[in-house]
C-alpha cells in the first residue's frame, strides 16, 4: 500500500453489467436511446483484436434489437476469429465483422458513404467517444462523491475523463493516465471537457497501448491477492499502479481523499494472457 498518508477508493464500475461493463456502460446509454430514437436497426462501430468496445456494442446491441457491425483493425485477422476470445464472444452475440487493413483503418470514418454500404445505420466512433458518451461519462460520480480530493481514471479516447471533469467540484483535481502514447488526447479532451481542473500523467503508459512488463503483471496479481479487486492490465492496471507510486513518492498531499474509477476492460485479461503465455511471461492470476 501507499507509503504516504492518504487514502485510496476505488468506484467498481467494472459491476455494473456482466458484458456491458464500465465505461462501456456509461458511453453507449444515450447512443442507444438516440438510434432508437432515430429508429435505426443496425450499429456500426469499430475496434482493434480485444476491444472492450467490439465486445460492449456486441452485446449491448443484442441485448437492445439491433444488428451490429464491426470494423476490425486488421485484415490478418479474418482467419483467426475463432481463436480470439473478444471476437468469438462479439460473433456469438450475432456482431458481423469487415476486417481491414491498418493502413486502411486510420482513415475509416473519412472515405467510406456508411449509409450506403451499411444501409440505414447508426455509427459510434472507435471508443465509443462522442457528445452523448461524455454526457453519459458525467454520471460516474455523484454528490456524495465531493468528500474526495483527486479524482483518477485511465484515458483511452477521451471521453470518460471529459465526462468526470464536467461532473467534479471545483475542489477536486482530475488526473488521467493514458493508455496511448502522444499529445493528441490533450485536443480530444478539450473538445468536450468544460473546465480545466485536469492533468494527464503520461510515465505509467508501460510502454504503450496494449504493452506490459513483468512488473505490471506481478502487480495486478499481488493487488488482487490482498484486495479481491480484478484490474485489467491495459487501463485500470496501470492507473492503480501509477497512483499507488505517485502516493509512495509523496505526491499527494497528506491526508489527501483519491478515488480511482475502475473503468472496466476485464474481458480483456483472456487476450492478454494468450499473448504472455506465447511470450512464455508469467500470466494474469485470474481470469474473467
Amino acid at each position: 500500500m501507499p507509503n504516504s498518508p492518504v487514502e485510496l477508493y476505488i468506484r467498481r464500475e467494472d459491476l455494473i453489467h456482466p458484458f456491458v461493463s464500465g465505461n462501456k456502460f456509461r458511453k453507449l446509454k444515450y447512443n442507444l436511446i438516440q438510434a432508437k430514437n432515430e429508429n435505426k436497426t443496425t450499429l456500426v462501430t469499430f475496434g482493434g483484436a480485444f476491444s472492450n468496445h467490439i465486445a460492449a456494442v456486441a452485446y449491448a446491441g443484442k441485448e437492445n434489437g439491433f444488428e451490429t457491425i464491426g470494423i476490425i483493425r486488421g485484415d490478418e485477422l479474418q482467419s483467426k476469429t475463432q481463436k480470439n476470445p473478444t471476437l468469438q464472444f462479439a460473433n456469438d452475440c450475432g456482431m458481423e465483422f469487415e476486417f481491414v487493413t491498418r493502413e486502411s483503418y486510420k482513415n475509416k470514418e473519412n472515405n467510406v458513404d456508411f449509409s450506403n454500404k451499411y444501409g440505414d445505420c447508426y455509427l459510434i466512433p472507435e471508443g465509443g467517444t462522442n457528445e452523448l458518451a461524455v454526457m453519459g461519462c458525467e454520471e460516474i460520480l455523484n454528490e456524495s462523491d465531493n468528500r474526495y480530493d483527486y479524482i483518477c481514471c485511465a484515458v483511452g479516447t477521451g471521453g470518460t475523463i471529459s465526462g468526470i471533469i464536467n461532473s467534479a467540484g471545483s475542489h477536486q483535481k482530475i488526473i488521467g493516465f493514458p493508455a496511448l502514447k502522444g499529445d493528441f488526447l490533450q485536443k480530444e479532451i478539450y473538445k468536450f471537457a468544460k473546465k480545466n481542473n485536469w492533468e494527464l500523467n503520461t510515465e505509467y503508459d508501460f510502454g504503450g497501448y496494449a504493452k506490459v512488463t513483468p512488473q505490471l503483471i506481478e502487480f495486478i496479481n499481488n493487488f488482487y491477492r490482498e484486495n479481491a479487486i480484478p484490474l485489467d492490465p491495459i487501463y485500470t492496471g496501470k492507473t492503480v499502479f501509477g497512483v499507488m507510486d505517485l502516493a509512495s513518492k509523496g505526491y499527494f498531499p497528506e491526508n489527501a481523499k483519491i478515488l480511482v474509477i475502475h473503468t472496466g476492460g476485464l474481458q480483456g485479461i483472456k487476450g492478454m494472457n494468450m499473448k504472455l503465455k506465447n511470450k512464455g511471461l508469467s500470466l494474469i492470476d485470474y481470469d474473467i
